[in-house]
């Protein structure tokens, strides 16, 4: 199985995770400091900020564009919720 470093700046912490894993689940497990209230997509307070890797992550889908839209999310925020890991990237809360 492919392979990834997951970095969370908040905590200083870099873990090796699966190609295809969702950032939020990482986060919860090691206790970074991005919180969800939702896995659908549809409340945003799971929207972290993309340090670098950027181009690392899964498109946006339809649905999340719109919500990082509605909060006024900067140009590399997504939702943790929805980003799938592809390749090496550097996250932290938004």
């Amino acid at each position: 199985m492919a392979k990834a470093q997951l970095t969370f700046s908040d905590i200083n912490l870099t873990v090796s995770v699966p190609i295809g894993v969702r950032v939020i689940e990482i986060s919860e497990k090691v206790g970074s400091g991005i919180v969800y209230g939702c896995r659908e997509g549809d409340c945003g307070t799971c929207l972290m900020h993309v340090e670098e890797g950027w181009n690392n992550l899964s498109p946006p889908s339809v649905l999340e564009d719109k919500i990082l839209r509605e909060n006024m999310a900067g140009k590399h925020d997504r939702l943790a919720c929805q980003a799938q890991v592809q390749g090496d990237v550097t996250v932290r809360p938004a």
